[in-house]
């Protein structure tokens, strides 16, 4: 009985899938290639010298195997996407900052120790049941022969079945089971060697820069520019009737009000280096102008000599400032973007309570812009990145906007951040979680509409995208789209046109697809009068 249930328990490791779409009772059907050699090996050796290297190799091996296996369906889950061993490693900490925000930090350490403990469980289980195997066999030579021989034989097979998967080979026939957590292993190791040579060519094109040394640039804009991130706003808002219904009505609205003040705006569609999370790969790619879609890249951004859209800015004579209501810790690498000031949480002045995981709702963030930054008086114009917060999951409570006049210290937002259900009950329903969604993102285009209506008589440009879609499970679209919209002055608004944009707030659904990654060289060449080519040819 003690030799069937150890058999179980590998066999359950080895069978879990590191996909969503696996988590199905038919799983449970699976047939581990791996499972027979293991276990024949294990009889083989018997009580040998090389069967404890061996228990140690496989418990560290099939222990390394759930891990990645656990990280792979929590990234398709929340990115839509494999977990990269080199490039992803970074996201452990923001996942469990947002744990702290969805569930409160005592649940969340609960929950941290107890999959520590769980995967030493999983250790002690796999120890135990490789042992019970090698102390089942038979202290007979002929038989430790004869076995180690079906060893072979099932190690050849699940071979076999590997170089088929990893299309190395094609078999003439169906194996009767699949080397599944062998193939993953491969994978990741091919992931890791290809980032690293991701990694090379990166840096070759960050250090390839046309607009380097280039004087006038940024000539052409006469005011403040504000750059605006919207948490979460995708593609989906325009398409996918569930949001469509609310969001396209809300732009629609906001167009006519704009227009009444003379504003102009125009729309299209970005593609977003990232989806579901890691805001900060959108805010580098359209940044620095190179496609920054791993934690790898990013730091090699920031590693580079590659000046961003920021620094430029500044070399043009603009006051450069990040606002980001969402930074609670310390963020060093503001100094290799181009930001002069850097306005955290800490530093925008709200006194109200925290709105769970998001620190402060947008409409304050947008006052404290304009409490701080951009004051009467200033000698120089604004260039400024804002990302904002409230459309961020766990998209629970959500605020209302507020007269203006009446923000203050953010106080009056109080009973706002007390009210309705808590993360834990909304998050036990997907349903409601995209309802919740839904009503944040919509708030979140209330607020960054209500704030260019407030600026109508003098307004700055305002360029204001998406940063990614939601989860997939909330967007319901794989696609990595984003809406991006400008509005101010017509005679800036007319010279983004030539980005494939279209009049309005509602891009329509035949619009190209933008790169996000081209926003840095369009914008510096839509608003300067000298581009590198025509310099070149003076």
């Amino acid at each position: 009985m003690r030799v069937v249930l150890a058999a179980v328990i590998l066999h359950l490791v080895l069978i879990l899938p590191h996909h969503p779409g696996g988590l199905a009772g038919s799983t449970l059907a699976r047939f581990p290639l791996e499972l027979p050699v293991l276990l024949l090996l294990l009889l083989a050796l018997g009580r040998s010298w090389a069967t404890l290297p061996l228990r140690v190799a496989v418990t560290a091996a099939l222990l390394g195997l759930t891990v990645f296996k656990l990280a792979d369906l929590a990234m398709f889950s929340a990115l839509a996407r494999a977990f990269n061993p080199l490039a992803d490693l970074a996201l452990a900490e923001a996942g469990y900052r947002l744990l702290i925000g969805a569930i409160g930090p005592v649940l969340a350490v609960l929950a941290l120790l107890g999959a520590i403990i769980a995967l030493g469980c999983l250790g002690l289980a796999v120890w135990w049941a490789t042992g019970i195997w090698a102390n089942a066999a038979p202290a007979s030579p002929r038989w430790q022969a004869a076995v180690g021989g079906a060893a072979c034989l099932a190690g050849g097979l699940a071979v076999a079945d590997v170089g088929d998967r990893i299309e190395r080979w094609d078999l003439p026939y169906n194996t009767p089971g699949a080397a599944r957590s062998t193939v993953m292993a491969i994978d990741k190791l091919q992931t890791a060697r290809a980032t690293l040579r991701d990694l090379q060519a990166f840096e070759a094109a960050a250090a390839s820069d046309p607009f380097a040394g280039t004087p006038g640039l940024l000539d052409l804009i006469d005011r403040d520019v504000i750059v605006v991130f919207l948490e979460s706003y995708g593609r989906t808002s325009l398409d996918n009737p569930l949001y469509a219904d609310l969001h396209r009505p809300t732009l629609a609205e906001g167009q006519v009000r704009l227009e009444a003040l003379g504003l102009s705006t125009a729309s299209g569609i970005l593609s977003s280096p990232t989806r579901g999370g890691q805001s900060w790969l959108a805010h580098a790619s359209f940044a620095n102008g190179v496609w920054v879609n791993s934690d790898t890249r990013y730091r090699a951004a920031l590693a580079s000599e590659r000046q961003t859209l920021f620094h430029l800015a500044a070399n043009a004579g603009f006051e450069t400032a990040a606002v980001m209501p969402q930074i609670t810790l310390d963020w060093p690498e503001s100094s290799r973007m181009g930001f002069r000031t850097v306005l955290a949480a800490d530093d925008l002045g709200y006194e109200g309570l925290n709105f769970n995981w998001v620190t402060m709702p947008d409409q304050f963030t947008y006052a404290a812009l304009d409490r701080i930054l951009r004051q009467q008086g200033r000698s120089k114009k604004a260039f400024i990145q804002v990302a904002t917060g409230s459309s961020h999951a766990p998209w629970v409570p959500v605020p209302t906007l507020v007269p203006w006049d009446r923000i203050e210290d953010g106080a009056i937002f109080n009973d706002m951040a007390t009210a309705g259900d808590t993360p834990q009950a909304v998050w036990r329903d997907r349903d409601r979680v995209r309802a919740q969604y839904r009503l944040a993102v919509d708030y979140a285009l209330q607020a960054i509409l209500s704030y260019a209506e407030k600026h109508g008589d003098e307004p700055p440009l305002l360029v204001v995208m998406g940063d990614h879609q939601a989860a997939g499970f909330v967007a319901q679209d794989d696609r990595p789209d984003v809406p991006i919209h400008v509005i101010g002055p017509a005679h800036l608004v007319d010279r983004t046109m030539a980005w494939g944009l279209s009049p309005g707030l509602i891009p329509p659904k035949d619009a190209p697809v933008i790169a996000m990654d081209r926003m840095r060289d369009l914008f510096l060449s839509a608003f300067s009068s000298v581009s590198p080519r025509r310099q070149a040819a003076k």
